[in-house]
């Protein structure tokens, strides 16, 4: 019996999901959450051997806790399960680790074929994603770019940017300015919706 943790903050769903995979004869859900900060602590306690985690979670993303999981709690191999289909976030997923990544709207019988490729030690991607993600290649801003154009999303003003971040006001103006120029927007706020578009943020 293969057991599964289900992270995922739509009661709805996660319910649906639960019971669909429940009714497979080798699968078997032992927990459920709605947030991302209850994730390792279950795994501490139920040793599920595969972990679905949903990516925009409420307490933590799914992606933080998949790189937590992969230090604590490292007998539980991670699926990534998203509706948010973006490359960016392929790579993030790789880089913390997780043994899978798939879009909801597949259907539950190739999740549950994935579900035991994952726990025999493989590793199972979307393949649209998998191709998107080679043709859009890795994010071309540096982290400290990223991180102040992630405090763009605020609107908030230069200095008050730089005051958050602990930098000076010119610091934050010039890589702000450089990471517009790599992502070839217009403006601050252009370059913030494409960076998201991408799952570069």
């Amino acid at each position: 019996m293969i057991k599964l943790l289900l992270a995922e903050d739509q009661t709805m769903f996660r319910g649906a999901m639960a019971t669909l995979l429940d009714l497979e004869p080798d699968l078997e859900v032992v927990v459920q959450l709605g947030r991302g900060d209850q994730v390792v602590g279950a795994a501490e306690a139920f040793r599920p051997d595969v972990a679905l985690l949903d990516i925009e979670m409420p307490g933590m993303d799914g992606l933080e806790a998949a790189r937590l999981l992969r230090a604590r709690a490292p007998g539980t191999r991670v699926i990534i399960l998203t509706t948010f289909g973006r490359p960016g976030y392929l790579h993030s997923a790789i880089a913390a680790g997780v043994a899978g990544f798939l879009i909801k709207d597949a259907p539950v019988t190739e999740l549950a074929v994935a579900i035991r490729k994952v726990a025999a030690g493989e590793q199972v991607v979307d393949p649209g994603l998998a191709l998107a993600a080679l043709s859009e290649g890795a994010s071309p801003l540096t982290p400290r770019e990223t991180e102040i154009l992630a405090a763009a999303r605020g609107h908030d003003t230069i200095a008050e940017m730089a005051r958050g971040l602990h930098l000076s006001p010119g610091t934050v103006r010039n890589h702000l300015s450089s990471a517009i120029q790599k992502l070839g927007a217009r403006t601050r706020a252009e370059a913030v919706e494409m960076a998201e578009a991408k799952g570069w943020l």
